[in-house]
């Protein structure tokens, strides 16, 4: 046998050697984590999703899964598996072999595969790894390559839920008006909650109740507030009884920002930051990242300009600052980008703020755009705080930032939401193409024009007249009731055109007094440092006789927000029915092609509760 034929054959056994023991040591699991899976599988899942490849999980991502019934295998196994992989050569991609992955990019409902829900009670705590629905400690090497420190692991406040890490948070309680008539919150304008939940249902799956956020689904739709004739939003109050408990009333607070058309908007500078990682191989990923970009730059005007930054293992600068105009040049560059490597995402957060403060000016709109799946595991940065501390010198110079979502399996969500709240921007994510279109040629190109930065809303409710309240959501919005005139204090950010929604329960005393309560608003201008405040009366006036006399958007924002509380469990939702709830949406869709899907929606979550509640 000649020489080449030896070597090649010598080569081939030890691969198929090396892949054997891969599998053997892959297919064995402990029995005990197979008992504590079948503790914590609820009796209507889905079959568990594999998690997309990152550096060289992408080898094992390649070996065929084990069957849900194989036990786990061993830690220490999994880390001599690893070690093995480790010192294998890693991977190269070829731009033709991604070549075909943006075909699909319109039917993405099937890209993943569905993911178990643990109950939340018993889901992995922050640096635990979630295996086919049961709980095992991880250890840091299957994490990341770079273990995070102790003081980052303090600023982590996820919980991983089916591989994806949502931040926990607890709902608002009601509290008594007489010990504590103030509640205080910041705007947020997010939507990413909604969409990552409809994912979920679309799937045949109850989204995680920690990825549930009242305030993103209320704000998802939209309302028909009429706009301000001068000032930078208008206010709509309104009430009625509640169709859940005849004790209590919801109420409403609507904004409505001003309205500034595509041709008064300032000159925009964009900074696309992208994640180029090996998780962001799959369909709905990167192609659908670079597909939307491409619909952003088309909604640009002829001032706006474009610069395009990747990370994975190191940041590149891709397109230096470019006239959107010159959409071919652009698409381009985008063309170009395939994915594999690591996560460097604290790096890569460094490298585009820098881009962006140059263009930095009161006349100018200078934002990053962060789009990735917010896996972060290697580099000097890998915590939200640690990340906005490295370029927080640029945040006050008036750089924003928005964090654009997608994939799931190892879906960051927590961090994408913490970085976007520092950052002075706004959270979204994208399942599909029909989201990109939302996303990127309406909400994102009207959070480019900021008219009211720092909004603080502060509701003072009447003891005599209302003798409890609860705040609908919000709860990672809270600012404590000292902090609404500190100027200093950061708060939220509203666009041009964008409506804030934010809804009460409460309980009238039985009184008679007129006023209920005073809404009061502060915020800067978008360049100022001091803020301005307004503030309107909530009167009886304001409270409907009956839900049915409500107004339609009124009672569809009741019922997605009931929907939310219902979805996520919260305790004050307790006994409240999904039927009810839509049955109030069906009435108030108006023709709306999103109010129609969301009703759709609920019908699926009741099918769903339904057969978990019946065992099936």
């Amino acid at each position: 046998m000649s020489p080449f034929f030896s070597k090649r054959r010598v080569s081939f056994v030890s691969g198929a050697l090396l892949c054997a023991s891969l599998v053997s040591a892959c297919s064995m699991r402990e029995p005990a984590q197979s008992a504590a899976r079948a503790e914590l599988r609820p009796q209507a899942t889905a079959t568990t999703g594999s998690v997309a490849p990152k550096d060289s999980d992408a080898a094992l991502h390649a070996l065929p899964p084990p069957p849900p019934s194989t036990p786990d295998a061993a830690p220490e196994r999994k880390m001599k598996a690893r070690d093995a992989l480790a010192a294998a050569p890693a991977p190269e991609y070829e731009a033709d072999e991604f070549a075909s992955a943006g075909a699909p990019v319109e039917a993405l409902a099937a890209a993943e595969p569905q993911m178990r829900r643990a109950p939340p009670a018993k889901a992995a705590a922050s640096g635990a790894l979630a295996l086919g629905g049961a709980v095992a400690p991880a250890a840091p090497a299957l994490m990341q390559p770079m273990e995070k420190s102790k003081k980052e692991l303090a600023d982590d406040k996820g919980i991983s839920e089916g591989g994806n890490t949502f931040e926990v948070n607890k709902p608002n309680a009601f509290t008594e008006t007489a010990k504590d008539n103030l509640s205080t919150f910041a705007a947020d304008v997010d939507t990413a909650s909604y969409s990552m939940a409809r994912r979920y249902l679309q799937q045949g799956q109850l989204p995680p109740t920690h990825a549930v956020r009242v305030e993103e689904f209320v704000n998802y739709f939209k309302y028909r507030y009429t706009p301000p004739e001068e000032g930078a939003f208008t206010v709509h109050l309104e009430g009625a009884p509640s169709p859940f408990n005849a004790r209590r009333q919801f109420v409403r607070v609507g904004v409505q920002g001003k309205v500034v058309s595509r041709s008064q908007r300032k000159p925009a500078h964009l900074v696309f930051l992208v994640d180029t990682s090996g998780s962001m191989a799959s369909s709905d990923k990167l192609p659908l990242a670079i597909e939307s970009i491409k619909v952003a730059v088309k909604n640009l005007n002829e001032n706006d300009t474009v610069a395009l930054v990747t990370y994975a293992g190191s940041t590149r600068d891709v397109l230096p600052p470019t006239p959107a105009t010159d959409v071919k040049k652009i698409h381009a560059a985008l063309d170009t980008l395939v994915a594999g490597g690591g996560t460097a995402m604290g790096s890569g957060m460094e490298a585009a703020y820098k881009h962006a403060v140059k263009k930095a000016a009161a006349g100018v709109v200078s934002r990053v755009v962060v789009l990735t799946d917010g896996d972060a595991n290697i580099g000097p940065n890998l915590s939200p705080k640690a990340m906005l501390a490295s370029v927080q010198k640029y945040v006050s110079e008036g750089v924003t930032l928005t964090t654009v979502g997608f994939g799931m399996g190892n879906y960051h969500d927590s961090l994408m939401e913490q970085l976007a709240d520092k950052g002075n921007g706004n959270s979204f994510y994208v399942d599909s193409m029909k989201e990109a279109r939302k996303v990127f040629e309406t909400q994102l190109t009207g959070t480019l024009e900021v008219i009211a930065k720092d909004v603080k809303f502060q509701v003072e409710f009447n003891p005599k007249a209302v003798s409890r309240y609860r705040l609908m959501g919000y709860e990672n919005r809270d600012i404590a009731d000292k902090d609404f005139r500190d100027d200093k204090v950061d708060a939220g950010e509203i666009g041009a055109g964008h409506t804030v929604t934010a809804l009460y329960e409460v309980e009238l005393t039985g009184e008679a007094p007129r006023e209920l309560a005073t809404v009061r608003i502060r915020a800067k201008a978008p360049n100022g440092t001091e803020a301005k405040e307004q503030a309107f009366p909530l009167t009886r006036a304001n409270l409907k006789p009956s839900m049915d006399a409500a107004s339609s958007d009124f009672r569809f924002a009741v019922s997605v927000a009931a929907t939310a509380d219902i979805l996520r469990t919260a305790p004050a939702a307790e006994g409240w029915s999904l039927g009810t709830a839509q049955k109030l949406a069906e009435g108030a869709v108006g023709g709306d092609s999103d109010r129609t899907e969301f009703v759709r929606l609920i019908g699926q979550a009741r099918a769903l509760m339904s057969a978990s509640a019946s065992g099936r």
